[in-house]
């Protein structure tokens, strides 16, 4: 009576079927949060490389202009590596929603055809910066199941954003 009983392989085994269904669960979660992040840094790169691409011909100053195309052809290696990651899930990723891609095509054309200074330039650019770090943030957290070189790939474009943000300041 003192001793422990066992419970008999059945119980073994259901538990094993449990684990592993455990797991597999688990792993489909991170490669859902995983392909939701890529896409989200996807259509932020494709916003930002147009905005940049936007405002290059009202750019003056070439000081500006080599940070504005300094930011572009990082973001494009950016692109490339993330394009591989969304190859390895067989994933085409996210163009950026039709209504945000259309407003800021709009302010951004009316705003520098109005005012083409590279003020003008500057605060467009910095606004976007602001919304790409708000934005990959949020979705940092929203998918936190998402795996490691995901997560790297959506630090690196917030970094390049706040880097951008930052060297533009004077301009302001």
């Amino acid at each position: 009576r003192d001793q422990p009983r066992s419970r008999g392989l059945g119980d073994v085994y259901k538990r094993q079927i449990y684990n592993r269904k455990k797991k597999k669960e688990i792993i489909i979660m991170i490669e859902q949060d995983t392909i939701k992040l890529l896409r989200e840094c996807d259509a932020g790169i494709k916003m930002g490389v147009s905005a940049i691409e936007e405002s290059l011909d009202y750019v003056k100053s070439d000081k500006l202009k080599k940070y504005l195309e300094d930011s572009y052809k990082e973001n494009d290696e950016v692109k490339h590596e993330l394009q591989k990651l969304l190859d390895d899930y067989h994933d085409d990723g996210k163009e950026p929603n039709a209504m945000a891609k259309g407003m800021s095509w709009i302010k951004t054309n009316v705003k520098l055809s109005v005012n083409e200074s590279d003020n003008a330039v500057a605060d467009l650019i910095t606004d976007g910066c602001n919304m790409g770090i708000k934005t990959l943030n949020k979705y940092l957290n929203q998918y936190e199941a998402a795996d490691e070189k995901s997560k790297d790939l959506a630090k690196k474009l917030i970094k390049l954003e706040e880097k951008l943000r930052d060297n533009i300041k004077e301009f302001l």
